[in-house]
Parts: C-alpha cells; structure tokens; sequence
C-alpha cells in the first residue's frame, strides 16, 4: 500500500515536472496564440495589415517601392515581409501571422532566457506565462502578432539578453546589431537602446563596451539605409513619408490632449494590464534602485506616452520588461515562502488566461452554424464586416480588368488589397497631412479610376475630411456614373463617353 502510494506520488511529480518544462509552456502559449490570431474575424487581413501587403505587393510584384506604390508610416522591412507572403501565396492573412507567430515565441524564449540569467531557472519558468498570456489580451493586441511592434520588440530582447553576457567589443557590437534590427522596424526601439545604455553607465561599464553596442545599432540602421539605395527606395522619401509626416496637422499623432487621456486610461489603467502593476512596485522595492529591466519599462512606457496613439498593439512595447520584473518579483516571493513553481504557473495561467470568445465563434462559423447575417441597403447604413470587404473586393476584382484602377475612398485597404487592383494615388486610405492631400489629389487630376468606391455609412462623414469629400464627389458628378450598390458603398465607374 506504502509502495503503491509512493509510485502514485512520483507520478504526479513527473507530471508536474513535465508541465513546468519551459518549451511544453512556450508550445502551449503558440497553440493558443494560433487559435486566437488564425480564428480572427473574417479570417482576412485586417486594416493595417491590408496597407503593408497591398504596398508590398506592387514592390514585388509590380516593381513600385514603397513610398511610390504606396504610402504609409512603417519601415520598408514590414513590407518586404507582406510582398513575400504576396508572391508564395497571393493576397492572405494567415502566412504573416504564423512569422508573426513564430518570432513572438522566439521573443519568449529569450525573456525565459533573460529571466534565467539575471534570477535563475525560478523566475525563467515565471516570466513564460506572464510574459506569454499578457501577449494573447485583446487589450495587448492578440491577435495582431505581425505588426511591426512583434519583430521590434523579439530583436530588441534578443539585444538585451546578449547584453547580459557581452564581455567585449565584439559581444557589445552584436548586441547593438540586434538592437539596430529593432530601430530598422520601429523608431520606439531607440528608448529600449537607451534603456542598455542608461544601465551599462550604472554598471560602470567601460567606454569601450558602450561604443561597442551603438556601433552595432549605427551598423544595423547604415545596413537598412543601403538596402533602400539598391532596391530604389529615396531615402528622403523614406524620411518624409517613413517618419516626418507622422508629425504635426492631420497626422497620426495629432490628437487632442482629451483623446490622449481617453486612450491613456483605457490602455493603461482600466485595462488587464494593471493586474501586472503590483508586482511591478514590488520589483521596484525589492531592488531599491534603478537597473535594466526599471529602466526599459520607464522608457517604453515614455515611448508610448510620447507617440500618444496608445494603440493596443503599442503596449507590447512594455510587456517584456514588465513580465520580467513580475516574473523576478514573483519568484522571490514564492521561494520565501515555500511555494512550489508548478503551482504558481496553474495560478497564472488561471488568472492571466486570455478570452477565446472570437476564436470560439469563428469555429462555429467554419463548421457551418447559423450567424445573424447583417442588412446592406438600408438606413441606419452599417460599415460591412471584415468578410464581406473580402467578397466586395472579389465583386470588384469580377468586374473590372487586371490594368485598371480602382480608388476605394478611406478606410477601404481591405478591399484594395484583396480587389488586387491599383489605386490612382499613392495614398489610397485616410491621409489627413497637408502633404497627403495635395499629393492625393494630383494623383487623381492626373490618373481616372475606372471605379470609385464611396461609403454610405456614418464613419465617412465623420472621419473623412470635408474637403476631401467633396473632392471626390465632385470627381465623381463630372466623370462618373452610379453603376451599383453593395455592401453599403456606392460604386461609380467612368463615363468615357465623356
């Protein structure tokens, strides 16, 4: 009986054992991450992932660089990315977020890494599921693994844990290299490089080893610049449409300091982030003093304050730092008082686990039971789902030829991307900039649209400048005429009888 109780024991001590292996939790975490962004609504690209692959595709596809055959305020790597999915698949969704995917697990791995090194195997274990679960949120932008914050955020840990254990130049030098990766996708990356410096000078790090790490950023970012010249991307275009534009009147960061505040508590404070808070300010007290992980927090919050979107996916810029700090705080606490490891994961997969709703309603869809299917065609006009973008961009692509242009007018890039036809202008979504406008209405005095898509809905008039409006509306009452109705767009295609 004693022999029996004791195998039984040891068995569930395998069990345990086995379940708080690292990679069983990174591979538990990629199966969920998988559900959750693959099982997305409409199971198409979504806006912003839309703007990348339709630029990418005339790159590759067309022979137009980006800031040419398309513009928008991302690096030129994000679209390199969306025209390769473009070439092996066509237009999809699916191939860039299993990147995505892939390289958010990579990112774990090495907080399990980080948190091994500075606090031992402990809080490695910890930091995988806060760090992991957190990146599943939908107030972290779950779904969204293949926006430029996933491949920022995996090369700048990368830079961080190659930090830890750089010795000399050399080691510095590849660190900074794969930080300056992360500064080539996003710009916010500059405050985690930051963060490295700031806490080398606290470590009386020698001159040398500093140089080392910005000559390795400076390296990477002269890399990405030469990139640009052989594939003829301008790199003023690149500065201006890349970064300048993003400032100022109608840009993207325009907003009012009321927007700022809304948005900022929202993401920040009633948000399932603050449940990470606690142990943040215990990290804090058990330290005593500022150090690495303080130091990137304080940075890639500043980051996000400073850009002032506060975008759901803008947060995975302070998860990691603010994981690992859990994970630390978490671990001592625990080991003080006795708490064995598997228990504390059960825990935090409990509490940290994300909501499955969408994935789960998108499986009913797939094994074919009924949904409420919207109404088109009638007041109060509703903005279609992300499906039915994919099938009015299928009507589009039926009715019109390979060579002709088609101008969807704001807030339409799923539609021009799964249409596959060009846009008149460069700028072929919502672009409020001075810059913007005068380049998007040359465009259209000089290039015809065979189609032009106009929404019903109340967004248009509410998001859409009046100016521009009219713009089109006249456009469209001196050379167009209506040719029909869907999906609540009224689409107008050219009288060339005229």
């Amino acid at each position: 009986m004693k022999n029996a109780k004791n195998m039984s024991s040891n068995s569930w001590d395998g069990v345990f054992a086995f379940l708080q292996q690292p990679l069983f939790i990174i591979g538990v975490i990629c199966v969920l991450q998988l559900c959750i962004t693959l099982l997305s609504n409409g199971f198409v690209l979504s806006f912003d992932e839309s703007i990348w692959h339709y630029i990418g595709r005339n790159w590759l596809r067309h022979g137009m660089v980006p800031y040419t055959g398309g513009i928008d305020n991302k690096s030129p790597l994000i679209f390199l990315v969306y025209g390769v999915s473009d070439l092996l698949f066509g237009p999809n969704y699916w191939f860039p977020r299993l990147i995505g995917t892939f390289c958010e697990m990579t990112g774990l791995y090495f907080v399990f890494k980080i948190a091994d090194t500075v606090s031992g195997r402990f809080a490695g274990v910890l930091s995988i599921p806060i760090y992991g679960l957190s990146l599943l949120w939908h107030a972290t932008g779950g779904k969204y693994v293949d926006f430029t914050e996933t491949f920022e955020v995996m090369f700048l840990i990368i830079a961080v844990y190659r930090s830890l254990s750089a010795t000399d130049f050399k080691g510095w030098f590849v660190a900074g290299l794969w930080a300056g990766i992360a500064l080539d996708f996003r710009i916010t990356a500059a405050f985690g490089i930051l963060a490295i410096l700031l806490a080398g000078l606290q470590q009386k790090r020698s001159v040398g080893h500093q140089l080392g790490l910005i000559a390795g950023v400076i390296t990477a970012v002269i890399m990405l610049l030469i990139f640009c010249l052989f594939t003829g991307i301008k790199i003023s275009e690149f500065w201006t449409y890349g970064f300048a534009d993003n400032f100022g009147a109608g840009s993207a960061t325009a907003h009012t300091l009321a927007y700022k505040l809304e948005n900022f508590l929202e993401k920040f404070v009633y948000s399932p982030i603050a449940i990470l808070y606690p142990f943040l300010i215990a990290y804090v007290f058990l330290k005593r003093k500022a150090d690495l992980l303080i130091w990137w927090w304080a940075l890639s919050f500043a980051a996000v304050s400073l850009v002032g979107i506060f975008d759901v996916v803008h947060l995975k810029d302070v998860l990691p730092a603010l994981a690992l700090s859990n994970a630390i705080a978490i671990s001592q606490l625990s080991q003080r008082y006795g708490i064995r490891l598997y228990l504390v994961v059960i825990l935090l997969f409990v509490i940290l686990f994300p909501s499955l709703s969408e994935p789960v309603q998108n499986i009913r869809i797939l094994t074919g039971q009924t949904t409420v299917k919207p109404v088109y065609g009638q007041e109060p006009y509703i903005n279609p789902g992300e499906g039915d973008r994919k099938l009015l961009a299928a009507w589009v692509k039926q009715h019109t030829k390979a060579t002709d242009l088609v101008l969807v007018h704001s807030y339409g890039t799923q539609i021009q991307c799964y249409s596959e036809r060009l846009s008149p202008s460069a700028y072929f979504s919502i672009n409020r900039t001075p810059l913007a406008k005068k380049r998007f209405y040359e465009d259209l005095n000089k290039n015809k649209p065979e189609l032009i898509l106009i929404p019903m809905f109340a967004e248009y008039q509410q998001l859409v400048d009046a100016d521009q409006r009219q713009f089109v509306a006249k456009l469209v009452q001196q050379r167009y005429f209506l040719d029909t109705t869907i999906y609540n767009y009224k689409i107008y295609r050219l009288n060339r009888k005229q």
